[in-house]
């Protein structure tokens, strides 16, 4: 029997879009999915359900699935993140040789993904922890694919995975080598965390807008800034989910107000504490998910409020020059993140070539992640570039005048007061901070320094001493 290409394990969604993907690009397919419970015939359904894909061989014992791929191995796990992956990959180590690779396709956290290298390695397999970014379609069609851990691993995938990715301006693989250890997936963590605060900041302009405006009316609105510097995917299908009829409503006002998650948005904001990095904006759509998590209390509590009655009109100018403000400010944090992250672990990351990757293929794709590429060539970070900064500073009163407007019309405005309050904080020069570090040394000796010491010394005064 000829052998085949590659291995995917897991019969999700995105893994048979993943599998459709490679056998469309020539790639001979073996696929295994296991027969617990309901999913006994997962496997056989599939097979037939694309019968017109003669590449595409079906399994569901695990060992004559390894025995059907060609050496070395490349074995894609997409299945969900936790522990069903460490038992995965012990029924696969003895069907395995050296030299062999594994690829875990899934939301798989960094640490463990780091784990997981060194672990397979002393058994002579590489291990790649590869982010994976484009829903159902762009798995389909070409995702962002987000590879990292062993480089020798690496090389080996990298003709599979480059031709099933998405293909940028240049037409070049929207795939790319990210670094060792977790680094694929801690990319991919915060890929995430800035879709959070991108989809927050959405929901925030379309509940200011919908004080004045009906779903067709905002949807014209965002459809003019789509044509500008703002087009972006989520802005794409926002507009199409505000159109959206079934009868005589608009589908989006059937829907329930309450926001699910599925973890990565909040590891973002965990790593960032461990790692000192400000991530106000991630946060912020964290905790606003958690927010409508409280549905019921929600509506207990707003029977008790009377608003007073709303003053001022919408700018929308101004609203529009606010939501600009804070996507530099959410992509700047992102990637300030990922920075801090590669110094910490010495990752090295690119991060133009991040940027580049993430112009085709995942969610957060957008005409400013395609100018980020080149911003992010020269410069550290985005507030380093003069024009942002320029930019920002020229944008300040719109996102005051859009914050005042929210605020008297009693629209919860997170996302954008996180924005505007680290962008004040970013670019003054004396914060508080003096008064929290006096504290600190009243109640704990901690100590402080003093302005104009060079000499780096630390200070204790006796603060109850007459």
């Amino acid at each position: 029997m000829d052998k085949s290409d590659v291995g995917l394990i897991g019969l999700g969604v995105m893994g048979k879009s993943l599998s459709l993907n490679m056998a469309e690009k020539g790639f001979k397919v073996s696929v295994y999915n296991r027969t617990d419970g309901g999913e006994a015939q997962v496997v056989s359904h599939f097979i037939k359900e694309n019968r017109s894909f003669k590449h595409i061989l079906g399994f569901t014992q695990l060992h004559d699935f390894v025995a059907s791929i060609e050496r070395p191995r490349k074995l894609l796990i997409m299945i969900k993140a936790g522990t069903a992956v460490d038992a995965v990959i012990e029924l696969l180590i003895p069907l395995l040789d050296e030299g062999d690779v594994v690829i875990d396709g899934g939301n798989s956290h960094y640490l463990d993904t780091l784990k997981r290298c060194h672990y397979l390695a002393d058994h002579g397999i590489y291990f790649v922890g590869c982010g994976i970014s484009g829903g159902e379609a762009g798995a389909r069609t070409g995702p962002c694919l987000m590879p990292g851990g062993a480089y020798e691993g690496y090389q080996i995938i990298a003709p599979l995975l480059e031709k099933i990715s998405a293909k940028d301006s240049r037409n070049q693989p929207c795939c790319a080598y990210i670094g060792k250890d977790g680094s694929g997936h801690f990319i991919k963590m915060v890929h995430n965390g800035i879709e959070y605060a991108e989809m927050q900041l959405l929901a925030e302009v379309y509940a200011v807008l919908k004080t004045s405006m009906q779903s067709e009316e905002i949807a014209e609105v965002l459809s003019g800034w789509l044509a500008t510097d703002l087009s972006s995917y989520l802005l794409d299908i926002t507009i199409t989910i505000l159109k959206k009829r079934d009868g005589e409503h608009y589908v989006l006002d059937t829907i329930l107000d309450q926001a699910g998650q599925k973890g990565t948005g909040s590891w973002s904001s965990k790593t960032a504490l461990d790692l000192g990095a400000v991530t106000t904006m991630m946060s912020s759509a964290v905790f606003a998910r958690y927010v409508s998590s409280f549905k019921a209390q929600r509506e207990t509590f707003s029977k008790a409020i009377v608003p007073e009655t709303p003053t001022g009109t919408l700018d929308v100018e101004h609203l529009e020059n606010a939501y600009r403000f804070a996507r530099i400010i959410n992509h700047h944090q992102g990637f300030e993140l990922m920075r801090l992250a590669s110094v910490e672990y010495d990752w090295q990351l690119d991060l133009s070539e991040i940027a580049r990757i993430w112009t085709q293929g995942c969610i957060i794709r957008s005409h400013f992640m395609e100018a980020s590429v080149e911003i992010l060539k020269d410069k550290p970070s985005f507030l380093a570039s003069s024009p942002i900064f320029e930019k920002l500073l020229h944008l300040e009163r719109p996102i005051k005048t859009s914050i005042f407007y929210a605020l008297n019309h009693r629209v919860g405005f997170d996302a954008f007061w996180s924005a505007y309050h680290y962008w004040i904080s970013m670019t003054t020069r004396e914060l508080p901070a003096n008064l929290i570090q006096a504290q600190r040394d009243f109640f704990g000796a901690h100590t402080y320094q003093l302005k104009g010491d060079s000499s780096s010394e630390y200070y204790h005064t006796n603060w109850n001493e007459a």
